[in-house]
């Protein structure tokens, strides 16, 4: 991460890869889809650990409304999450996968554009430049041990950093497994 980056740029830049995946997921078939699909699991994952624990909470103390706005983003990430948890075992092939991913895919669209509109763009608001590089360095850490397959039911800070731990060994273990089965 360029020293440059302030959160807002860093989930900005996040959003647009998750974008990129999503629309290549719909692109593609066979492996590459299943690979994309695989990647985009995993940063959707961290990003949304690490938006749970420092993002938010950040949102819900410093900008008005920020208890509201942080409720609805929470609700749309947790259905994400289990919709995620699902397609994860599906063939990426089957009619039922691409249904469901579609789904998932415009819910996911919305949800970036809604964090973008009432979260993000009221930071520089509360928050000096300063303030907003050390919330990018906190958000680069907490993915940097994020679990990095969904785990419904694992939406705050508190409940991510109880569990969060052993899914992340859990995790990473299942990653490295499956990349070297193919």
């Amino acid at each position: 991460m360029p020293e440059h980056t302030d959160v807002v740029e860093l989930l900005k830049a996040q959003h647009t890869r998750i974008r990129e995946l999503l629309d290549r997921v719909a692109a593609t078939e066979g492996d590459e889809r299943k690979r994309t699909f695989h990647e985009l699991v995993r940063l959707l994952a961290v990003h949304e650990t690490a938006e749970e624990e420092v993002v938010h909470p950040f949102a819900r103390r410093n900008i008005e409304g920020g208890e509201q706005i942080v409720k609805e983003r929470v609700e749309e990430e947790e259905h994400a999450k289990q919709v995620l948890y699902r397609l994860d075992d599906m063939d990426p092939g089957s009619p039922e996968f691409m249904e469901q991913f579609t789904a998932l895919r415009r819910d996911v669209l919305a949800h970036a554009e809604a964090e973008e509109r009432y979260e993000f763009s009221r930071f520089a608001d509360v928050a000096d430049r300063g303030k907003l590089k050390n919330l990018a360095r906190a958000v680069k850490a907490a993915e940097s041990v994020a679990p990095t397959r969904p785990h419904p039911g694992t939406d705050t800070a508190p409940k991510n950093l109880a569990t969060g731990p052993v899914a992340a060994v859990i995790d990473r273990t299942r990653d490295v497994i499956r990349k070297a089965m193919g």
